[in-house]
This record gives structure tokens, sequence and C-alpha cells, in this order.
């Protein structure tokens, strides 16, 4: 069943005069690099950090500094404490790292439960994720029904929004978009700074409602750019969730189907938490605990996000398979896929990095729980879809991965796949444009991030300072006349 679209009478047409998304304008003065040159005086200003910040790898084990706050076994520096949630991938026995199948738990609820309950009733269930993030309990049927009438009430843009909406420019960015986006409604909040508890919920339902809407039309806007067409702004739907309200400005007039909308709601489920210690949660806890603005953390946690470490390679995965899809006649062959993979390994197929996506993980060291239910729910799409070849490739390079990994690089230790093996497959099968598959990673983390914000701000209340060990030598100084 395709969902209902209100007459095209009611939908938004937007010319460049009345939408700064479709203006594009490029800073007319170039960078000093450029415009300047670097010449042999500028050498040393360019070229300093790759030796003043160059320090000795030995020196890391002489000080026991833990790089990237992490322990020599690879597990993370425990910084804090948190009811929020619990990434469980191995134990450790006598201080030694022990593999273990790996279980994602919000609340203490297990997330294979949360996905499989909602799924079960045929209902949207993120919005009950990011109840139970935010609220710390599973919500009533008339909580849930409030709370969802509180983010659909959000779902409308500031009026004059669009007027002076962060636009594309030049960059494909839609992350860039977000940040700047989320900055911007700053200006709109009449207590931007209030960080009490009631302001801090409604600043979390505000973007929990705006943001798929803001990063949909960022696309929308980007499309019709490159058409030189208008911007079609569909009427926001209160009454939609989060999945739908998405696949609503993407779709236009085509619509979806509700198979499919649950569908990406169980992946915004999945993305919806993922620990305190991944990066741009980490980044929200850090900001949070200055006493920062929320939309100043939430911005620079959606900077961490679109870094290419974290949320900005979910699209590798699915880019690495159609790859693979492309140059291995016969899917069915292990040892054609293997030799494939041998090469991508290599550095001598796809992007030369040679890295294989969507294998491994931080944390995860037998399975990735999230990858176990996404494949599950991903199988009745493909089907629909008549996927199901490409969904047995995926298959076998997760299959087969790990041990080529082992073969070529000598690891000996377990290799997981992650959820990213599947994510840019199921986006691929809902019609999602790649630009858009780590903004919906983002809107889905938008939950945990909150719940991390707040029990930051009302829990430790400490501003987060670690140390740095200076290793740097002493010098004299010299007056300027003298140096060279």
């Amino acid at each position: 069943m395709t969902s209902p679209k209100l007459p095209g009478s009611f939908r938004r047409l937007l010319s460049a005069k009345e939408t700064s998304a479709l203006m594009r304008v490029m800073d007319a003065y170039p960078m000093p690099s450029v415009g300047m040159g670097i010449d042999s005086v500028a050498q040393q200003l360019y070229d300093g950090m790759n030796h003043a910040d160059n320090v000795p790898s030995e020196l890391y084990e002489l000080y026991d500094v833990k790089r990237g706050l992490r322990n020599a076994d690879g597990s993370g520096v425990l910084v804090g404490l948190t009811t929020v949630s619990s990434v469980h991938g191995y134990n450790k026995v006598d201080g030694v790292v022990t593999p273990d199948e790996g279980r994602l738990t919000l609340r203490g609820y297990d997330m294979a439960d949360l996905v499989s309950g909602a799924q079960k009733e045929g209902r949207f269930g993120y919005e009950e994720v990011a109840y139970l993030l935010i609220a710390g309990k599973l919500p009533t049927p008339v909580q849930l029904d409030d709370f969802r009438a509180r983010v659909g009430s959000r779902r409308q843009l500031p009026e004059g929004y669009l007027s002076i909406f962060p636009r594309m420019t030049y960059s494909p960015s839609i992350m860039n978009v977000l940040q700047r986006a989320t900055l911007l409604l700053y200006a709109f909040d009449p207590t931007p700074d209030d960080t009490r508890p009631v302001h801090e919920v409604d600043v979390a339902l505000s973007l929990l409602g705006r943001w798929p809407r803001v990063a949909s039309v960022a696309h929308a806007a980007y499309a019709a750019d490159q058409n030189d067409d208008r911007l079609v702004v569909p009427p926001a739907r209160e009454e939609y969730s989060v999945a739908e309200s998405i696949l609503d400005v993407l779709r236009g007039d085509e619509g979806f189907t509700r198979d499919e909308a649950l569908l990406l709601d169980v992946m915004l489920m999945l993305h919806a938490e993922h620990g305190g210690g991944n990066n741009s949660t980490f980044t929200t806890r850090v900001l949070s605990s200055s006493g920062t603005d929320a939309y100043s953390a939430y911005a620079a946690a959606l900077g961490s996000l679109k870094g290419p470490k974290h949320g900005g390679a979910n699209y590798k995965a699915g880019e690495m398979i159609n790859d693979i899809a492309e140059h291995v006649e016969h899917w069915d062959s292990d040892d054609e896929l293997c030799s494939y993979l041998e090469r991508i390994l290599q550095r001598d197929a796809f992007d030369h990095t040679g890295l294989i996506y969507g294998l491994g993980h931080a944390v995860y060291t037998v399975t990735d729980p999230r990858a176990e239910i996404v494949k599950r729910y991903a199988a009745k799409l493909a089907a629909d879809k008549g996927q199901d070849a490409k969904l047995e490739l995926i298959k076998s390079v997760e299959r087969l991965g790990p041990q080529v990994m082992r073969d070529v690089r000598g690891i000996t230790k377990p290799i997981s796949t992650n959820i990213d093996m599947y994510t840019g497959f199921v986006y691929e099968m809902l019609g999602i444009p790649q630009d858009l598959f780590t903004p919906i990673f983002a809107i889905a983390r938008m939950a945990g991030w909150a719940a991390h914000r707040m029990e930051e701000l009302y829990g430790p209340a400490r501003i987060i300072r670690p140390a740095y060990n200076s290793v740097m030598r002493p010098h004299s100084y010299v007056p300027i006349d003298e140096r060279k």
C-alpha cells in the first residue's frame, strides 16, 4: 500500500528568489595558498607542523599515553559511568580481552527486543526508542502518543526560515547543511542558552521534528538546482513518523509503501544510540560539560559524525559492494570473490585504501547485533525488489572477507561484520540518495546524543579536561632580527 498524497496544489513551489536554498554563491576571494602561492618564505608556515608536531611513537609507550583514549589491547579507556546504554563486544578476564557475542542494550533493554516488539505489532518504533533514551523508561500508549504529537508539532520550519536556509552552495555535504541549520535554529529560539531540563527536552523534540525535513529539503534543493528547476516542498505532516517524514520529502508524488517506511524505521532504531564513547557522542558530552547551549553541542556532534572515520564512511560499504558486483563475473564463485577481495586489500582495486568496508569494529569482536538484525529485515525487501542475488553477494563477502584478511594481513583477532555492510544496500533499495546516508544516521542518533547530553549536564557536572604530557624541547628566545 502506497502512502496517501495531498493534491499537488498543496505542495509549495519555491523559486530561487523565494529561498536561499537555490542560490549558489562562491567566495570571490581565493585562499592565501592559492592567491599568494607558497614560496620559500611561506614554506615553514605550511610545512612546520610536519616537523614540530612529530612525536616519536616510543614516547607514547614511555609515558603510558592512551592514544585515542584507547588501551594497547584496543579497548576504550574508562572515562565515565552511564545508565543510557551498553555496547558489549568482549570480556576482560585478568586484564586480557576475550571475544564475546555482541550485545546492544538501551536503558537495560536488548536492542533486538525493542526492534522486534514494534515490528511484530506493525508499528513504527523509533519514537518509542527515542522516548526511552530521553525519558529513561518505555512509554505507555498515552505517553507515546503525546511524545509523537510534541515531535510532530515541531515538524514545520520557522516562518521565513527557507528564505535564509543554509543552502548547499557548491558543497554536496548535507551534513554541513544540518550543522548550519542547527546553529541557525539557535537564532529562532527566544531562550537558546537555557540549559534547564524543560528547555533541553524541548530542543531535543524540536530537532527530532525538524532535522528530517531540513536534510530532505537540502537534498531536494540540490536536485532542483542540478535540474534548473524550482524547489518543491511538501506540507509538513505532523502525524507522520520520522521515517515517513524523510520518505515524504524524498519521494514526492511517487509516494512510498508502509513496508519501506517500516524498514527505514528499523534503521533509525539501530542507529539511535551506541554508547558514550563513540566519537560524536563523546563530542556531545565534552561540549555539554562546558555548559554550552544545546544547539552548539549538537552541531559539534554533527561535525564529528561527518568525519570519514566515523559516520562519514557509512556509504563506502555500499559503493564497495557495487564495485565487486561489477568486477566479479560469477557472484556465486568463492574463488573469484576471494581473488577480488585480495586485490582490494592489496590496494589494487576499488578505492585503493586497502580496506574491506563493513568488516571490523572498535568494540564488537564476534558479531555486531545491529548487522544481524538489519540482515533479517532486509531479506523481505530484497525479495520484493528482486535483489536476492545481491543480498547473497553481500553475505558471501561477509563470510569470506575475514579469512581473506587473515591470509593477506596476518590478522589473528576476531573480525566481525558491522552494520555498515548492509546499510548502503538497504538505503539503495529504499531509493535514498547517497548524500543522505550519513544525515539519516545523524537524525537517528539525535535521541542518543540528547540522552548523553542531559546525563552529562545533570550528572557529573564537571568539565571534561583530560591531560596532555608535554614532550617539547626548551628554546631560548631569539630577537627577531637574529632569526634565520
